[in-house]
């Protein structure tokens, strides 16, 4: 495995690079993870190595840097310990084609997990700023994918081109490929969606005294009063994930339902997401969280009656999916490959960009309890049957032997 995110360093592909490898070394497969020099130690897992290689910290091009370093220690693990099959993560690694041709040549077949795109990523910031979406403009990172992206997209066009097998995480990111990414006609292609942990985001049980117990602290802590609607998002405050638009729809809600918003996710949009509350008026109902685990997240999931995801782009989004694993139904975009995960049985969608939607939306999922605990059991079975941890490495098991052959 060839990622550039990896525990500690936690994000969409960190979270499914470090669950396939557990997967796969729990079926007696071993796995070598070569990933960014990171603070902090990597989990320990039987036949899981993890290899650490230097990375210049610089925007958009820590894919090249990181992409090199790469390369060699691959080639220095198949002289010790001959490789299979090579499982790169993309968008966060950029090889060119001599890159490609040196790694199928002198280690093994080639494997690219299509992570999501630049240039999808560059019409999400388009979006957002469209929108008005705040601080566009101010994340360096965002700023070089708004000015880089075009240019980095040559690299996943070496992947797609060179790749054995290529697996984009969902329709929508095989579109892109598709439609702007020149895929060859003849290409192997299998859309792969990522799964979730089903035994960490479970749904709460008020039977249990356990859980009961937490959701009245969970409650007390955002002094969240009988009769009041707790609504949760989770994910990076970065200007594409939509926050901002969130935050105007919930100030319109407010009129008619009861409710809190908290807001879980690091970035350095706090402080401007809490003064547009106070401008909306709307501070002593929304609590913005910059940090919180695993374990705290997956008991705010279970404790909400609503999980909203709006945000302008993903490659496939994992929000949505650990929302439905615990039984909570979700609000997302009718945009992307967010369709492709959730409907009208497990939840709804509004229309992309649109504060009217959005707040709309809302106020009718929270009308009905009923209505918000069929479509949660709904979720739950959804995941259980369609997005599992085991079904990802079972599938990615029959790539690897395609990609061999």
């Amino acid at each position: 495995m060839i990622s550039g995110e990896y525990p500690p360093r936690w994000g969409g592909m960190g979270s499914t690079v470090y669950h396939l490898s557990s997967r796969l070394a729990e079926m007696g497969h071993r796995i070598s993870v070569i990933t960014r020099k990171s603070k902090g130690e990597y989990p320990h897992l039987d036949n899981v190595e993890v290899i650490e290689v230097p990375w210049l910290k610089i925007p958009m091009e820590f894919t090249r840097s990181y992409g090199r370093y790469a390369l060699k220690a691959l080639i220095r693990l198949h002289s010790e310990n001959p490789v299979d099959v090579v499982h790169l993560h993309c968008p966060m690694v950029s090889w060119n084609d001599s890159q490609f041709d040196r790694c199928i040549s002198e280690v093994a077949p080639v494997v690219s997990s299509m992570h999501g795109t630049w240039l999808g990523e560059r019409d999400g910031l388009t979006l957002a700023a469209r929108f008005g979406e705040p601080a566009v403009w101010s994340n360096p990172n965002d700023i070089a994918i708004r000015f880089l992206a075009g240019r980095y997209s040559n690299f996943e066009r070496s992947a797609i081109r060179k790749s054995s097998v290529v697996v984009p995480n969902s329709e929508a990111t095989k579109t892109d490929l598709e439609s702007r990414y020149s895929a060859p006609p003849d290409w192997d292609c299998e859309v792969i969606h990522w799964g979730v942990d089903t035994g960490m985001f479970v749904p709460m049980h008020l039977d249990s005294e356990s859980d009961s117990h937490t959701l009245i602290e969970i409650r007390k802590r955002y002094g969240i009063g009988d009769g009041v609607r707790l609504l949760l998002a989770v994910g990076r405050l970065a200007a594409r994930k939509g926050h901002g638009l969130l935050l105007r729809s919930f100030s319109k809600v407010g009129k008619s339902t009861d409710s809190h918003l908290v807001i879980i996710g690091r970035g350095s949009l706090r402080r401007r997401l809490n003064r547009m509350a106070a401008r909306l008026d709307i501070s002593d109902r929304v609590t913005i969280e910059s940090s919180m685990g695993f374990n705290e997240i997956s008991e705010m999931y279970r404790a909400s009656d609503l999980v909203v995801y709006p945000s302008y782009y993903e490659g496939q989004g994992l929000i949505p999916l650990e929302a439905m694993s615990s039984g909570t139904p979700v609000i997302t975009v009718d945009h992307g490959p967010l369709p492709e995960m959730v409907d009208s049985s497990v939840g709804a969608l509004f229309e992309l960009g649109s504060v009217d939607s959005l707040s709309e939306t809302i106020s009718s999922e929270l009308s009905s309890n009923e209505v918000l605990l069929q479509k949660g059991a709904e979720g739950r079975q959804r995941v259980l049957e369609r997005f599992t941890l085991d079904g990802n490495a079972e599938r990615f098991l029959e790539v690897y032997s395609r990609a061999c052959r």
